[in-house]
């Protein structure tokens, strides 16, 4: 596909706890992004649904769940939300968080998706990240944060599966925020990282 087809996006990629859902729904609320939490979609599809039994086999051991099936997932609700119009490709700029979520996932959605910029979240204290979740976990009611083991798998498969991810965008489009603040903190640092994207996608229109 050309780059007309693809959906225009920024990724916020970053380790379990970093605040990626938290920034992408700040991000969202802001004219001119959508964010979409592949997490979120998975939470918000029917348990006792074939596809909701998939999903809940793999998170509730804190695996990922395959990668066709996140990426079959993932793009049967975007395009529904392109189908109601609460995402309009031609003025939002897509918040990616959870996908693409390893090497085998970039190559996937390659098709579907125009990633101009990369918000690496990072940081320096895991012993942090994994106190949050745990406060989450009880906050948010969710159990995929409440079993410390399942947690300090997850960072596992986020050093051996996720972290790579980064290797395949050039350093040219990767902003590195350090996610160790106040939310408005973080999301100002953000908000300086993607601004000229979000004036470029812009201008782009205006043109077309």
């Amino acid at each position: 596909m050309d780059d007309s087809s693809r959906y225009r996006s920024i990724l916020l990629f970053g380790p379990p706890g970093a605040g990626k859902g938290t920034q992408g729904k700040i991000l969202g609320s802001v004219p001119g992004f959508f964010h979409l939490s592949v997490g979120d979609v998975f939470r918000s599809i029917d348990i006792g649904s074939p596809t909701g039994q998939q999903i809940y086999k793999y998170t509730s051991n804190g695996q990922l769940v395959p990668d066709e099936l996140t990426v079959e997932i993932w793009k049967k609700t975007v395009d529904a939300y392109v189908a109601l119009s609460t995402y309009k490709p031609r003025e939002d700029l897509l918040v990616l968080d959870g996908i693409p979520r390893n090497v085998a996932q970039t190559e996937l959605v390659k098709d579907h998706l125009d990633i101009l910029q990369v918000v690496s979240l990072s940081c320096e204290s895991e012993e942090d990240m994994i106190l949050r979740m745990r406060r989450r976990a009880i906050r948010e009611n969710r159990a995929d944060d409440a079993n410390e083991d399942v947690i300090r798998s997850r960072f596992r498969i986020f050093h051996n599966v996720s972290k790579p991810v980064l290797e395949c965008y050039s350093d040219d489009i990767i902003s590195t925020v350090e996610a160790n603040g106040s939310p408005a903190e973080v999301f100002r640092k953000i908000l300086t990282a993607v601004i000229p994207i979000q004036n470029r996608h812009f201008q782009d229109q205006y043109k077309s």
